[in-house]
């Protein structure tokens, strides 16, 4: 059955315009960005499919890249462009704040914080620097490097230079674990030792390194395993 076939208060759209979008389900929701289905399926149903797909969570459809969900039946290059834009969209509005509001990070809850909408439903590791300024403003933040399951690399050369362009006096560290265990390993400390090192003979500081797990954190300076 096509979408036009339902009866009005039925169809997700005409129901988000009278009930709002808090009113639908996460399929309704989908379904309204597909827009069409297939010729077997309507939106609904291949809404339906797709969150089955990713085991019931939103957030598992959001993890996926633009070539992944390219590859699902029915989705091709401008219902993935469209899902991923969205996505992109709920990321930045749960990050963005008044500038008014802007208040300096003074703790590794407030890193987690920031920095979990970018790193909650990610697969694979990533290393993202937090550019501060004398204040501990945020005047920047900026994903590095994007490694595999289990490592990434810290760049320190481009980190400084990212650092300098910006003119900031101190930066944060920050990377994700996948496995849920934020404890680091042997290698975060290394790189970030070489790091801390490399910014120190720019005058640059280096606060923390915050790594993140999904519920959880491990913050470098707290646990003084790096002078910070």
């Amino acid at each position: 059955m096509k979408i036009k076939e339902l009866y009005r208060d039925e169809r997700p759209r005409e129901r988000l315009l009278k009930k709002g979008a808090e009113s639908l389900s996460n399929v309704e929701l989908l379904a309204i960005m597909l827009r069409t289905g297939t010729r077997k399926m309507n939106a609904l149903e291949l809404a339906r499919t797709l969150l089955g797909d990713s085991e019931g969570r939103i957030g598992g459809i959001a993890a996926m890249s633009i070539d992944k969900l390219k590859l699902l039946p029915g989705i091709g290059p401008a219902k993935a462009a469209t899902l991923a834009a969205a996505f992109e969209l709920g990321r930045r509005c749960a990050d963005e704040r008044p500038a008014k509001a802007r208040k300096s990070i003074s703790s590794p809850r407030d890193v987690y914080r920031l920095m979990i909408p970018h790193m909650k439903t990610l697969d694979h590791e990533e290393c993202w620097v937090l550019f501060l300024n004398r204040a501990n403003h945020l005047i920047g933040k900026e994903k590095m490097t994007s490694g595999g399951l289990e490592s990434t690399l810290i760049d320190t050369k481009m980190i400084i230079r990212k650092a300098l362009e910006k003119k900031a006096s101190s930066v944060i560290l920050s990377h994700n674990h996948p496995s849920g265990n934020p404890m680091p390993g042997t290698a975060d400390i290394t790189q970030t030792r070489q790091l801390k090192k490399g910014l120190d003979t720019c005058d640059i500081s280096l606060i923390d390194h915050v790594v993140i797990a999904e519920g959880s954190f491990y913050s470098f300076a707290d646990e003084e395993l790096v002078e910070c």
